[in-house]
């Protein structure tokens, strides 16, 4: 799943919401959020601002 979110964050191209993610992926918001949790504890992903993250570069 993380994988699929960082992706989706990438084909984005800017910062996103969870909720946009769980649409582009079809899956429910929660999973998305708790994928970004733990994108984050690794430092794969930032918040540019809040609720919104983009994929650290």
């Amino acid at each position: 799943m993380e994988e699929e979110v960082l992706k989706a964050m990438k084909k984005a191209g800017k910062p996103v919401r969870p909720g946009d993610i769980a649409k582009m992926l079809n899956v429910d918001s929660k999973e998305v959020s708790k994928a970004i949790k733990e994108l984050k504890k690794k430092g794969k992903v930032i918040s540019p601002k809040r609720c919104y993250y983009a994929p650290a570069e």
